[in-house]
């Protein structure tokens, strides 16, 4: 019968995700995974101690309510005042931290050298104002105590950014060389230096003679941009105007120096703006003070000549009144006409504030309008006076007003203190904010479980191998025999060459230990073969398999082991004339052997060896051959096996993986009965289903399978079909 196309068992894996089968898979390697999970704890912890600690200074500035404008100029509510977020952005500003930058040298960088991964660790464990000592006697790094302070360092363009190395000398000497050894300047602490394009004074070295450091010269712009995104600004609450400005770091005295002087400086240029702002009002009003002089002495000109030329001329009371609402109205006019002009040089048209504005003026415009109109109801000559006398009041009002207000600036701009003050100064917010030791012992333990994890279901997902005897049954194979792994039989591997004679030391592990598991299902396969072979036309069984490494070298001695402690006479030919190795499992030489059998050689008397095992012959494979499938293919083999059979009660020919060389199908032909020998977790559906097509097209019908290699997997067995387990049942004296 020859099988038939069925559906794939992975047709039904794959038509869901099996999570028991899932969960057994991970239950078959809890060993790796909480290998790979403590793993990743064990390398968690060490970052934590090993890190460098990160503190936080932090202090609190606060913006005042900003008026309208500057005191002596009052212009309302016109303007609003600043957010705390502009101020936020203005101490985030290159003119701010720039300037701290260059107070502070900020782009020297001077560090000791430390020794890599643990230097950093020592020197924090050091205490004390001494130098710590050497370990090993590396005195080139620096173990602790170490301290440079660089006043001056500056470098041509080219140097920017480029690593230099400072080597402490006796005596307060020190010698600054490239990169690459060459040496550059030689001094002393205090020592002005400049040579090599290279202007460098340290102001304070302490170090044991031969400690190294590293010096560059960033570019400005670069460290601008580096304390910039080190800086911290938020707002306490919402329109309190109170801002943190903090910094973490990992020297918390320098973020303190840092966070103090870009405060510090964020105060001085407000002040210094404040200050610029009352300057700039004050110009306006002295450029405005003559014009208004002049027009006050022109109106007292004009009104001096009306009177010599008319005569004393009395106001009436109509007039007076009239007189009084237009000097108000005016002298409200032309205030806010100042103040326009003071807007029109701080903001566009558009702004709200001058639109007010605008508005405020067309009002009084139309009042003075009204007032107008009742003017030119009154007698011609009070008509005039009216006039002239309003000029003369209103320009010596306006005046007044601009010459007081000048004086106002004046005392404003000498005693200008800006909004800005500083609440607190820098201090250490506590102990190290980073890194977190629990939290990265928790994410590394948690990642290294997440990703033995995740390997183990890809595996999983992935690995296309049969787990299964019911799986390749599927297939329309029977499996005659589930050969459980043999942890023994690995283990007796390196003690081939120790046998002597002695069953106990044989490699084969059908002799070695006999109530082994596997050999016990061997001899199930025994039994099975009895049957199976009833009715064959000849006693010869090929075994074979779809690839390399499914164990038919091992199945085929153990299963001839077991045939012939049966009393049977039994042949194993070992058909792989490329790698085959049964001489080893049985310790025999390989020197003559089926290779030279079939090249006429030798005869067949010649080249069968008996085993150490009664009534177990072996034909080994002889000299390798350059053409082993032409051999195969004469019919010296047919002869041979003819003989073979019938001086034999089983001949077992071992033949190389079918779907890596036509071999086996050569010597399929020659037997009736052929069986094949699949891997666990190795040999997938479709390559089951390749090798019995293959067969099937030289003809050959393939009796069964043998599954080889089953583990004792929770993958198995969780998994929804019978469970494949082998009871052992040892005699009570064994």
């Amino acid at each position: 019968m020859h099988p038939t196309s069925v559906s794939s068992p992975q047709d039904h894996e794959d038509s869901g995700i099996d999570l028991r089968k899932l969960l057994g898979a991970l239950l078959d390697y809890k060993w790796p995974i909480l290998g790979v999970t403590l793993l990743f704890f064990l390398g968690g912890t060490l970052y934590g101690m090993f890190a460098t600690p990160i503190h936080r200074t932090s202090a609190l500035v606060q913006i005042e309510k900003k008026s309208g404008t500057v005191p002596g100029l009052e212009m309302g509510d016109f303007t609003q005042a600043s957010s705390a977020r502009t101020e936020i952005e203005l101490i985030r500003s290159r003119s701010v931290i720039g300037q701290a930058v260059d107070n502070l040298h900020l782009d020297v960088q001077a560090t000791p050298l430390r020794f890599p991964l643990i230097g950093d660790y020592l020197a924090r464990r050091h205490r004390g104002q001494d130098l710590a000592e050497p370990l090993l006697g590396l005195e080139e790094y620096a173990w602790g105590g170490e301290k440079i302070d660089v006043f001056r360092f500056e470098v041509e363009p080219r140097w920017i950014g480029k690593a230099f190395l400072l080597t402490a000398g006796d005596n307060g000497t020190f010698t600054l060389e490239e990169s690459e050894g060459k040496p550059l300047l030689q001094g002393r602490v205090g020592e002005a230096l400049d040579r090599n394009g290279i202007r460098l004074q340290i102001r304070e070295l302490q170090a044991r003679p031969g400690t190294r450091f590293s010096l560059r010269k960033a570019s400005r712009l670069s460290t601008i941009r580096t304390y910039r995104g080190a800086l911290q600004l938020t707002e306490l609450g919402t329109d309190t105007g109170l801002i943190t400005v903090a910094m973490e770091h990992p020297d918390p005295q320098h973020a303190s120096r840092v966070v103090d002087e870009i405060s510090r400086l964020f105060v001085r240029q407000n002040v210094e703006r404040m200050s610029a702002e009352a300057d700039g009002s004050l110009e306006f009003l002295r450029t405005q003070l003559p014009e208004v002089r002049r027009e006050l002495d022109k109106a007292e000109g004009a009104l001096n000549d009306y009177r010599k030329q008319h005569g004393s001329v009395d106001i009436g009371m109509e007039t007076g009144t009239v007189l009084s609402q237009a000097v108000e109205l005016e002298t409200r006019i032309s205030e806010l006409r100042m103040q326009q002009a003071e807007l029109d040089r701080r903001f566009t048209r558009e702004h709200p504030a001058y639109k007010t504005l605008l508005m405020q003026i067309q009002g009084l415009t139309r009042r003075q309008n009204e007032i107008a109109r009742r003017v030119q109801g009154l007698p011609e000559t009070q008509q005039e006076l009216l006039r002239l006398s309003r000029d003369v009041q209103v320009s010596t009002a306006i005046y007044t007003q601009l010459l007081n207000k000048a004086q106002e600036l004046d005392l404003v701009r000498a005693g200008t203190v800006g909004n800005v003050r500083i609440v607190d100064q820098a201090v250490i917010d506590g102990g190290p904010v980073a890194p977190n030791k629990s939290l990265i012992q928790v994410g590394a333990t948690l990642a290294g479980a997440l990703l033995a994890i995740g390997l183990v279901l890809l595996r999983k997902l992935l690995n296309p191998g049969l787990e299964t005897p019911e799986a390749i049954e599927q297939l329309g194979l029977p499996v005659y025999a589930a050969v459980p792994f043999s942890g023994r039989q690995a283990h007796i591997k390196p003690k081939r060459r120790q046998m002597a004679g002695d069953p106990a030391a044989s490699p084969l592990l059908a002799l070695s230990h006999p109530n082994d598991p596997a050999v016990e299902a061997l001899r199930s396969l025994r039994t099975s073969l009895h049957f199976i072979m009833l009715g064959a036309q000849d006693n010869r069984l090929v075994i074979s398999g779809p690839g390399p490494q499914a164990g038919k070298s091992f199945v085929c001695a153990n299963l001839a082991a077991v045939v012939a402690q049966a009393g049977k006479r039994v042949l194993l030919i070992d058909v792989d004339m490329r790698k085959g190795h049964l001489h080893r499992l049985l310790g025999m030489p390989a020197d003559m052997g089926l290779a030279d059998l079939l090249a006429g050689r030798c005869e067949l008397a010649d080249v069968i060896h008996p085993t150490p095992l009664p009534g177990l012959f072996l034909l080994p494979r002889g000299q390798l051959p350059p053409n082993p499938s032409e051999l195969l293919m004469r019919p010296q083999l047919t002869a041979a096996l003819e003989q073979a059979s019938a001086s034999h009660d089983l001949v077992i020919l071992d033949t190389p993986p079918l779907l890596a060389v036509t071999d086996a199908a050569i010597v399929g032909r020659q037997a009736a009965t052929t069986l094949i020998v699949t891997r666990y977790g190795t040999s997938s559906a479709r390559e089951i289903e390749m090798t019995v097509r293959r067969f099937a097209q030289s003809g050959i019908e393939i009796k069964g399978a043998i599954f080889n290699g089953l583990e004792k997997r929770a993958a198995i067995y969780g998994y929804g079909h019978a469970a494949y387990h082998h009871y052992e049942y040892k005699s009570d004296n064994a």
